[in-house]
């Protein structure tokens, strides 16, 4: 990863960054402030030796100076000083909690020893200090004193202190909201990247690509009114979305499929990816073009909606014309014009693979290419039940859906390897309901805009006009102004 790349994730997962600073500077506050405050008293060593003669015999004794200092700094904490600074003071204390509160240092390259002695009680700190430099000077003495001698070798004297520090040692706040700020930084910053890296979701037409080895036909933004209003009509047919489903109708013109694109599957991995929405809009959107007639087949035998999207009757249609109940035409709906029509899917039946299977469904399919130019069928989800493969199996192309961040990588592939056994070909793949802000943002809107520079949005009938237009040069054989790169075949092995 580069450092734009860096940049990206954090503005995506910018939520882990702000919750994780926030929890460690709040962590930070409530140690700072339900820490008992803990006070120092200091006091400096000196050792030295008794040493006579010359200036070689000085220099022997720096260096034994210097070696017992060490020794004396493990001395300071030792239960036997602590018993007795705890006879000194009469403190109702063991000689292991008071020992507990001194650390001592060896000054590096001196015989200097640096102790301090930290207690949550100000006097109390310096009262044991002073016990110490009284205790530790007569214990060195008692040790070091040889039993035919009458004085110590060694000598150590306070030569600095005791001192009580003014202001508490800790806590300290200054320093802990840096250390707390400075982690929840990294931490958050780590979290994001991590979050990143395991992520295993479709984020990007890029990825989606890679994977699937076939185009991306199109990529359509997320819409929270989509929910309540799924047809992209009406003032919703100025929307991104609805900008997004033209251009998928201009590039499946582009499409070689090897033979002409009569029935196309609109398929996804699994449930929720939005395929339903997906599959009436594009119905909807190509019917918008002069001269083309179309018709959307409910092949979801399962979990049937597209009826409820478009409000016609759902409660007859495909499964009670291929069980012999109903004629196709009792059951064929057109929605407005002659130009879309709706075969709803019907009774729910207990079998639906084997419905989708059987010859009556294919002999069913190659009347309806006699009448149709385009048949769109609203395939079920591929990898909860085979009815989806069945149904792609059936068409002359499949077109992929996956859900922006909510598809995995795995699902994909399965979903490609279900395609493949069929025998379906793969035209193109879909990215859905990619959001408009983030690090990810669906910037179409953005980059070319909706209307003129006085904010006024184009008219239906102008857009209209505009796809008869290029369906009349097409009919000519004239070649359109600005074709599209050349789009082939995507067929998953």
């Amino acid at each position: 990863m580069n450092l734009h790349d860096y940049l990206r994730v954090l503005r995506k997962r910018w939520p882990f960054v702000v919750i994780t600073f926030g929890v460690a500077v709040v962590l930070g506050v409530l140690v700072t402030f339900n820490t008992t405050p803990r006070y120092a008293s200091t006091l400096t060593f000196f050792v030295t030796t008794s040493n006579q003669g010359n200036a070689g015999d000085a220099y022997q004794g720096g260096l034994y100076s210097q070696q017992r200092v060490k020794s004396y700094a493990d001395l300071l904490t030792s239960e036997r000083l602590g018993q007795a600074v705890v006879d000194d003071l009469r403190l109702k204390t063991s000689p292991v909690t008071l020992v507990s509160k001194v650390d001592a240092v060896v000054v590096p390259d001196t015989v200097l020893l640096r102790v301090t002695v930290t207690d949550t009680n100000k006097d109390e700190s310096l009262r044991i200090a002073q016990s110490l430099g009284r205790q530790f000077t007569r214990l060195v003495g008692q040790l070091e004193t040889p039993p035919d001698a009458t004085a110590a070798p060694v000598k150590v004297e306070v030569v600095g202190g005791p001192r009580l520090e003014a202001t508490p040692v800790a806590p300290r706040p200054v320093r802990n909201m840096g250390i707390a700020v400075a982690l929840g930084l990294l931490l958050g910053i780590g979290l994001a990247i991590l979050r990143e890296t395991l992520d295993t979701t479709i984020r990007s037409t890029e990825a989606l690509r890679d994977l699937s080895g076939a185009p991306d036909l199109v990529t359509v933004a997320f819409d929270a009114t989509a929910k309540d209003s799924p047809l992209a009509v009406g003032d919703a047919g100025f929307s991104p979305r609805a900008e997004a489903f033209r251009q998928l109708r201009t590039n499946l013109k582009f499409v070689d499929v090897g033979r002409p694109l009569k029935v196309l599957a609109v398929v996804s991995a699994v449930p929720s990816e939005g395929k339903s929405t997906f599959a009436a809009n594009l119905a909807t959107t190509m019917a918008a073009q002069d001269g083309a007639k179309i018709l959307l087949v409910e092949a979801d035998l399962r979990r049937p909606k597209v009826a409820d999207y478009l409000g016609v009757e759902g409660s007859v249609g495909l499964t009670n014309v291929l069980i012999g109940q109903v004629g196709l035409d009792d059951v064929l709906q057109p929605l407005g014009r002659d130009d879309l029509w709706v075969l709803p899917s019907g009774s729910i039946p207990p079998n639906p693979s084997e419905l989708l299977a059987s010859p009556k469904m294919q002999d069913l399919l190659e009347e309806l290419r006699s009448r149709y130019d385009l048949i769109i069928l609203d395939s079920p989800a591929l990898l909860p039940v085979t009815d989806g493969a069945v149904a792609a199996s059936h068409a002359d192309g499949s077109l992929l859906i996956v859900r922006y961040g909510h598809t995995t990588r795995a699902q994909v592939g399965k979903a490609l390897d279900l395609l493949a056994a069929v025998d379906a070909t793969v035209i193109g793949c879909g990215l859905n309901m990619v959001p408009t802000r983030g690090g990810d943002a669906y910037t179409y809107q953005y980059d070319y805009g909706y209307g003129d520079d006085t904010g006024h949005r184009p008219r239906l009938v102008d857009q209209l006009e505009e796809a008869k237009h290029l369906t009349s040069r097409q009919s000519a054989g004239a070649r359109p102004a600005a074709r599209p790169r050349r789009r082939g075949r995507a067929k998953v092995h």
